[in-house]
């Protein structure tokens, strides 16, 4: 049997669904499960905000570092899953925290932890309701179940690109990891809000793992290729375009659009928001029949030498 180093996180996740019965990851209330952002499920009637859930970790030696300020290490842990809710276009509603530490870690640790938690939770509407506390035998580990929700007419997924939508990112790419970035970045809700309310956004998700891997997890949940420019790749600085395409952790949205609404979408964004990049770096193209995984690196937590 495969070793899980090497293995693939993406064909793990697959390998891993293929054990569960048909019925319990789907039925008629799941609009999207496991493979985007978020699950997103219809559990209202008609005219109904559509249901958000999302979970997700950080933990030590892989997230953060143990020299990694505690109150980082909590606004990160939350900040991850609200990119996700981000990139569907939505609203963050409530959280469930799982902490577990080392004995030999401090009661002002762990409640530094917290104040990262209740600041990010603060700024962004988070309500925490509950959760649980576990000894680890070795480093930290923080898990956050967060829930959400969206217009069911504005709720984006990573299956709706088509041939000839334009790609576009926000902000910069690269060098998250160098600088810092990852530990105190601002998750893209409300641009991601206001993105979807005023266009006609046909695919979206965030970009956790690097534009080189992400981008075509996209194009394999729509259905298609795609063409990336190198050269229109917004590089944070410092960084080069490899960078920008393998770091990961930039926490940016990465959307497609119909082509009829550039001009309005690139004219309206500066207007809104001209402190925050907007690219257009490439464009969905039709899926050949031979093609294979167009990946160039990115993260993965089940790569070789990672």
């Amino acid at each position: 049997m495969p070793e899980l180093a090497g293995y693939g996180e993406d064909r793990l996740v697959a390998a891993l669904l293929d054990r569960l019965p048909r019925g319990v990851i789907a039925g008629h209330e799941i609009i999207a499960g496991a493979g985007d952002d978020c699950a997103v499920l219809r559990v209202g009637g008609e005219g109904a905000p559509l249901q958000l859930l999302k979970t997700d970790c950080v933990l030590e030696g892989v997230h953060y570092t143990a020299q990694t300020p505690p109150l980082k290490v909590g606004w990160k842990a939350l900040c991850r899953p609200l990119s996700d809710i981000a990139a569907m276009g939505g609203r963050p509603l409530h959280a469930l925290v799982t902490l577990a530490l080392p004995g030999t870690a401090t009661l002002d640790y762990a409640r530094a932890i917290y104040d990262g938690l209740g600041t990010a939770a603060e700024r962004f509407g988070v309500r925490i309701v509950g959760g649980e506390t576990a000894r680890s035998p070795s480093g930290g580990f923080l898990s956050v179940v967060l829930t959400g929700e969206v217009d069911a007419r504005h709720a984006a997924t990573r299956s709706g690109g088509r041939v000839g939508d334009a790609i576009y990112v926000t902000g910069t790419l690269g060098g998250s990891l160098t600088t810092g970035r990852h530990l105190d970045f601002v998750p893209r809700l409300e641009e991601a809000r206001w993105l979807v309310s005023r266009f006609p956004v046909s695919a979206m998700m965030d970009l956790s793992d690097g534009l080189g891997r992400d981008m075509p997890r996209l194009a394999r949940a729509s259905g298609v290729s795609y063409v990336i420019e190198r050269p229109h790749i917004p590089c944070t600085s410092g960084s080069s375009i490899d960078d920008a395409l393998q770091d990961g952790e930039d926490y940016e949205l990465l959307f497609t659009i119909h082509p009829a609404s550039h001009d309005a979408l690139e004219r309206d964004w500066l207007d809104r928001w001209p402190d925050l990049k907007l690219t257009r770096v490439g464009t969905l193209s039709p899926l050949s029949k031979d093609e294979g995984d167009p990946s160039v690196g990115g993260y993965d937590h089940f790569a070789p030498c990672r």
